[in-house]
C-alpha cells in the first residue's frame, strides 16, 4: 500500500505539473522571460522560460499536502480508512516533517534565484555564492549528510560539495531540448528503484513526485520545444535529486561489501557529472571562465560531429540509463560485482568521449 500511496503522489505531480506548463508559458510571454536564440546557443526560435515553476509546483503541492496530512494525522490519530500497512510509517513520517520542510525552503530560494537570473543575468558568480549557502543550510541545519561514517566535519564538506556540484550539473546539462529534464528523470528513476528496494519509503515518496513532475514536463520540452525549465528548474531538481540522494541509505542489513552502495550516487549521475568535468576542462584549457556558457558540452559536441538533435538526445538518454541500472545493483554485490559495474560505467564514458570526438560531419536537420 505504501507504494501504491507514493505513485498515486507521483501521478498528481505529473498532472500538476503537465497542467501548469500553459500557465506558466503565459506568464512567460507576458513578462518577456523569452530565451531568444544566439551564437552560443542551440534554439533556432525564441522560447518561453519558467517552465522550471511547472516542475517546482508539481513538486510542491503534493509534498505540502502529504507532509499536512501526515501531521495532522500523527496528531489526532490516523483515520480508521486508511490501510495498516500506510499507517505504521505515519509516525515515523511525521517526525521527518521539519526537515522535509527546510528542504523544500531551499529549494525554494535556489528556485526565486533562478527566476531571478532567467529574468536578468545574475552572473555566474552570485549564482554559485547562492548555491554554496542554500548547500550549507541544508548540510548544517536540516541534516543532509553523505558519508556520516567519516566523521562530521569532513561529512559536511563532501555534502556540501555534492550538493553543489550536482546542481551545477543539471544547470550545464540544460543546454538541449529535453535534455537536462530526461536525463534528470532517469536518475530519479534509478534512484527511486534503490530506495524502495531497500525500504527507504520517506525518499521513494520523494523521488515519485520528482519523477512525476519531470515526466509531466518533459512533453513540452521534447524536441523542438515548446518551453524551458531555464534556471528556475534546473538547480531545484538538481538540488533535490542530489539531497535524496544523500538522505538514502544504501546499506543492506547485515551486508559486507558496505562501502559500494555509496557510489551508487556517482554512479547514477556519472553522465551528467562528465558534462560538467569536461565542457569546464575545455574552457579552463582555453583560459576562460568555467561558468561561461557556451556550444562545447557534450550534447552540442554530438551534434556537430552529425547527430541530429533527437539522435544526440537518445543517445545521452541511453547512455545514462545503462550507468542507472548498474548503479541500483550496488547494493547488492560483491567486490568482483562492484568493479564490473564501475568497469562498465568507465566503459560507456569513453563510448561517450568516443563518438564525440570523432571526424564531423555535416548536421543532419
Amino acid at each position: 500500500m505504501t507504494v501504491i500511496a507514493a505513485i498515486i503522489a507521483g501521478l498528481v505531480s505529473l498532472v500538476i505539473a503537465f497542467a501548469a506548463v500553459p500557465v506558466t508559458t503565459r506568464l512567460a510571454r507576458r513578462f518577456g522571460m523569452i530565451d531568444r536564440p544566439d551564437p552560443r546557443k542551440n534554439h533556432p526560435r525564441p522560447t518561453p522560460l519558467l517552465g522550471g515553476c511547472a516542475i517546482f509546483a508539481g513538486i510542491l503541492l503534493p509534498t505540502m499536502l502529504a507532509l499536512t496530512m501526515v501531521r495532522i494525522w500523527a496528531h489526532n490519530g490516523v483515520p480508521e480508512w486508511v490501510p495498516a500497512e500506510l499507517a505504521v510509517h505515519v509516525a515515523g513520517a511525521a517526525q521527518r516533517v521539519p526537515q522535509a520542510l527546510g528542504i523544500l525552503a531551499c529549494a525554494f530560494v535556489l528556485h526565486v534565484i533562478g527566476i531571478i537570473d532567467d529574468r536578468r543575468n545574475l552572473g555566474p558568480w552570485l549564482k554559485l555564492i547562492g548555491q554554496l549557502a542554500v548547500c550549507t543550510v541544508a548540510t548544517v541545519f536540516f541534516d543532509v549528510r553523505a558519508l556520516t561514517v567519516a566523521g562530521p566535519t569532513l561529512s559536511c564538506i563532501v555534502t556540501v560539495l555534492w550538493l553543489v556540484g550536482i546542481t551545477n550539473a543539471f544547470n550545464f546539462l540544460d543546454n538541449m531540448d529535453g535534455l537536462s529534464a530526461g536525463v534528470a528523470a532517469i536518475c530519479a528513476a534509478a534512484l527511486l528503484a534503490g530506495a524502495a528496494s531497500l525500504g527507504q519509503f520517506f525518499v521513494m515518496g520523494w523521488l515519485c513526485v520528482i519523477l512525476g513532475a519531470l515526466v509531466g514536463f518533459l512533453p513540452h520540452n521534447y524536441p523542438p520545444a515548446k518551453v524551458f525549465m531555464g534556471d528556475a528548474g534546473s538547480l531545484v531538481v538538481g538540488f533535490l535529486l542530489a539531497v535524496v540522494s544523500c538522505l538514502t541509505t544504501y546499506v543492506q542489513p547485515g551486508q559486507q561489501y558496505y562501502l559500494y552502495g555509496v557510489f551508487v550516487p556517482l554512479v547514477v549521475m556519472a553522465v551528467p557529472l562528465y558534462d560538467m568535468v569536461s565542457v569546464v576542462s575545455l574552457r579552463l584549457r582555453d583560459r576562460k571562465s568555467p561558468m561561461v556558457g557556451d556550444r562545447r558540452h557534450f550534447s552540442h559536441r554530438l551534434v556537430r560531429r552529425g547527430m541530429s538533435v533527437r539522435t544526440a538526445l537518445l543517445t545521452i538518454y541511453l547512455c545514462t540509463g545503462a550507468t542507472a541500472v548498474a548503479a541500483s545493483l550496488l547494493p547488492r554485490v560483491d567486490r568482483i560485482g562492484a568493479l564490473l559495474i564501475f568497469a562498465q560505467t568507465l566503459a560507456i564514458l569513453l563510448i561517450i568521449a568516443l563518438l564525440e570526438s570523432a571526424e564531423p560531419r555535416s548536421p543532419k536537420p
